[in-house]
């Protein structure tokens, strides 16, 4: 019998991560922030630029607003995304490990904080060793 999300406390529920991540960006909030049309916000999602979450009652797809700076998706994430991914983590668990607090890090904050201050090398670093 399997375990239901309730069951099992280290397997965030969708209110768990939207609070985690504080802010997001849906679809059209993205199109209208950076002059972009629907379909190229859900190409950046498709091509892995940035990941998205389904949030909310209505479970909305949205970014989280980190994932983007004043111009558009942050380049430095999508490698990390990759080696996340290929460690075995879904773009939920990615989105949380990303925005969970470490006080190991360089800096105070989540990985995403750690990355955006310039230490990509660190967080990859540390990305890659989950996979083992």
């Amino acid at each position: 019998m399997s375990e239901t999300p309730e069951q099992q406390p280290d397997v965030p529920t969708t209110r768990d991560l939207e609070s985690l991540v504080g802010e997001w960006l849906t679809v059209p909030d993205a199109a209208e922030r950076f002059g972009l049309q629907l379909s190229q916000v859900r190409q950046l999602i498709a091509d892995r630029e940035v990941l998205a979450a389904r949030i909310g009652e209505r479970r909305v797809v949205a970014i989280p607003a980190k994932f983007f700076d004043e111009t558009g998706p942050r380049p430095e994430l999508r490698g990390t995304f990759t080696v996340l991914a290929d460690g075995g983590m879904d773009d939920d668990e990615i989105i949380e490990w990303l925005h969970t607090p470490d006080e190991t890090l360089p800096v105070e904050g989540a990985p995403i904080d750690a990355m955006l201050a310039g230490h990509k090398t660190e967080i990859r670093r540390r990305a890659q060793e989950l996979a083992f």
